[in-house]
């Protein structure tokens, strides 16, 4: 296994995913359904969507080298910008969210409170910047089981964070921060690899 690539992959995923509406999604159903659940059921949801990211990125890996990296730039080069330019917007993002998914979430225990939890994740989701990210990572090369696990690693961990602690969180660090923190990562990403297609040579474990 690649550290470095998972490594890379599990901060990306993590500070992107972190001031999303997910993380406010399972703040809420926690307050709805019991947290154990709602992790259960937010975490099977990215598990799925986490192979299939996986799978999209390596049949694009097997496209055309350069265009498939300047296309993966500029993926992480449009998200940093989005990310930065909404960091002042995210705290009132965040406040309609909650009423967004509280009414969405309906009076249920155990198995359907996991499927309620599973279904309302997947699809709010569905094709999320975080699935975007994933493929991306493997469409430039990255060995796919590294990828994956890493994703899906930092996916649970703000889905658990969001079931456990997200109000203390909340309360302790604004998703305007963690947004632009985002942002400024996926920026660094996009400039390391323009500079790669131009030819620049970075150490190995530089993830250009």
């Amino acid at each position: 296994m690649d550290i470095a690539l998972m490594l890379t992959v599990f901060t990306t995923l993590f500070l992107v995913e972190l001031p999303d509406k997910t993380f406010i999604a399972t703040l809420v159903l926690a307050t709805k359904y019991r947290p154990l659940y709602v992790w259960i059921g937010v975490a099977s949801a990215f598990l799925v969507q986490t192979v299939v990211a996986v799978a999209f990125g390596a049949v694009l890996s097997k496209l055309p080298e350069t265009p498939v990296h300047v296309v993966v730039a500029l993926l992480f080069l449009v998200a940093g910008i989005l990310l930065i330019k909404g960091a002042k917007d995210a705290a009132a993002e965040g406040d309609e969210a909650e009423e967004e998914f509280a009414g969405k979430a309906k009076p249920a225990e155990g198995p359907k409170a996991i499927s309620a939890s599973f279904l309302i994740l997947f699809l709010a989701e569905w094709g999320d910047l975080s699935q975007l990210a994933t493929a991306g990572f493997v469409a430039r090369g990255g060995n796919p089981w590294a990828v994956g696990i890493a994703a899906f690693t930092a996916l649970a961990l703000v889905s658990g964070l969001g079931a456990a602690v997200g109000r203390a969180l909340l309360n302790r660090i604004s998703l305007s921060t963690i947004r632009a923190a985002g942002g400024v990562v996926c920026l660094i990403f996009a400039a390391l690899m323009i500079a790669g297609l131009a030819g620049v040579e970075f150490p190995s474990w530089v993830p250009a």
